[in-house]
């Protein structure tokens, strides 16, 4: 879609993701079935330019303000929260990699600008150090999109034996060719959709080139991408981005919900007294909160990220408590969704669980993205309340 060298306007890349929703919609009960976004559904968001929304120019990508990818994303989960949680995640991963030293960057854009990136962070493998690198091994979950990825982010905790430096999680890059899929290894009742499979490595070897430091990640300065990849964009800290494209979905999922909450109350007729659910009073003030609660949740993340680029383009750091403060609001959105799409399901009735509900695979979807470790505020308020009295912050992730 870029082969012209053409950057698209935010609102052109808006206008193809609209487009998109007619067959997402279509999609969204099979994708949840088969347990993975359908390889047509892929097919359309890369023809689109979804997936270039945060990548370096160098490489084919539109180095858009981070806004954009969070927009996309929740148009996308109007239709289906599933294929937009994966087409986020592996779209956010180009981040990532422009962090990284550009021999990987090469070795990914280089003969192939289509190529995805999937990833799992947990720190689980085993690594140890070899002549050039690292040798690394062992068995992660929850890689979601991992059906589609031509590479690999996986993360694993690193302690020289000398003890030279402080342990650091660091991110693994690795080739498809080097890492095993396990087929039906993730079975849950919501986000079936988004595929995230487990994955198996044995005694892989990952040179230097290809790892990011977690803590290089939070101090910014030192990343080896840099270097090469010199716009704003890139000074933002990883953390930031990574948390938002893990909560976002959960905004635009809830429109999707609240727009069919609207279509059931307008047509919905009492049993018991005959009146229109449209106008009951608990309808009307429920529609009036939900409304609210998206619109705030929208103009926080567009308001977080035009600050934290305007420090970029200026004192180029952000200041921790601000960094906290960001990292926070983007942890509570998940559970802030989960109410308001509970509290619209409860007031449908019987509407709203039937197997056949539309509003049913959103409310399914976003409480079960509540289990992801970065949607749970309840792991960053310590450090964000411990910053407020001063305390020293050990959160890197922000």
């Amino acid at each position: 879609m870029n082969s012209d060298g053409a950057i698209p306007t935010e609102a052109e890349l808006i206008e193809r993701a609209r487009a998109l929703l007619p067959a997402l919609r279509e999609r969204a009960a099979r994708t949840h079935e088969e347990g993975n976004v359908p390889a047509e559904s892929i097919a359309e968001m890369k023809h689109a330019g979804l997936f270039r929304i945060v990548r370096p120019k160098r490489y084919g990508g539109y180095e858009m303000h981070p806004a954009v990818l969070y927009e996309v994303q929740m148009v996308l989960a109007e239709a289906c929260m599933s294929t937009a949680w994966v087409q986020g995640l592996l779209a956010v991963h180009d981040f990532q990699l422009a962090l990284f030293d550009d021999r990987a960057q090469a070795d990914v854009w280089g003969s192939n600008e289509d190529a995805l990136i999937s990833s799992t962070y947990q720190p689980v493998g085993k690594v140890t150090r070899a002549d050039g690198g690292y040798r690394l091994s062992g068995h992660w979950r929850f890689s979601s999109g991992s059906a589609h990825g031509d590479w690999i982010f996986l993360g694993s905790i690193f302690a020289p034996e000398d003890g030279s430096a402080q342990p650091d999680l660091l991110t693994f890059l690795l080739p498809r060719s080097d890492y095993q899929v396990i087929d039906g290894s993730w079975n849950v009742f919501g986000m079936q959709g988004t595929g995230s499979l487990d994955i198996v490595v044995d005694d892989a070897f990952i040179p230097e080139y290809r790892t990011h430091s977690m803590t290089e990640g939070f101090e910014i300065d030192g990343q080896k991408g840099l270097k090469v990849n010199t716009a704003p964009l890139y000074r933002l800290p990883w953390g930031q981005l990574f948390a938002r494209i893990v909560s976002s979905a959960q905004i635009g999922s809830l429109q999707g919900a609240y727009d069919a909450f609207l279509d059931i109350a307008g047509k919905r007729v009492s049993l018991a007294d005959g009146t229109v659910m449209a106008e009951s009073v608990s309808t009307v003030r429920l529609a009036a909160r939900v409304a609210t609660e998206i619109a705030e949740m929208r103009s926080t993340l567009r308001a977080s990220f035009d600050a934290m680029m305007h420090h970029a383009e200026t004192t180029g750091a952000i200041p921790m408590e601000e960094r906290l403060r960001y990292r926070y609001e983007a942890g509570t959105i998940a559970r802030r969704c989960a109410r308001s799409v509970d509290a619209m399901m409860e007031i449908l009735g019987s509407s709203g669980i039937d197997k056949a509900s539309p509003i049913l695979p959103f409310w399914r979807d976003i409480m079960a993205s509540r289990a992801h470790f970065a949607n749970n505020p309840d792991n960053i308020e310590l450090s964000v309340g411990g910053h407020m009295l001063g305390k020293p912050s050990m959160e890197r992730f922000c």
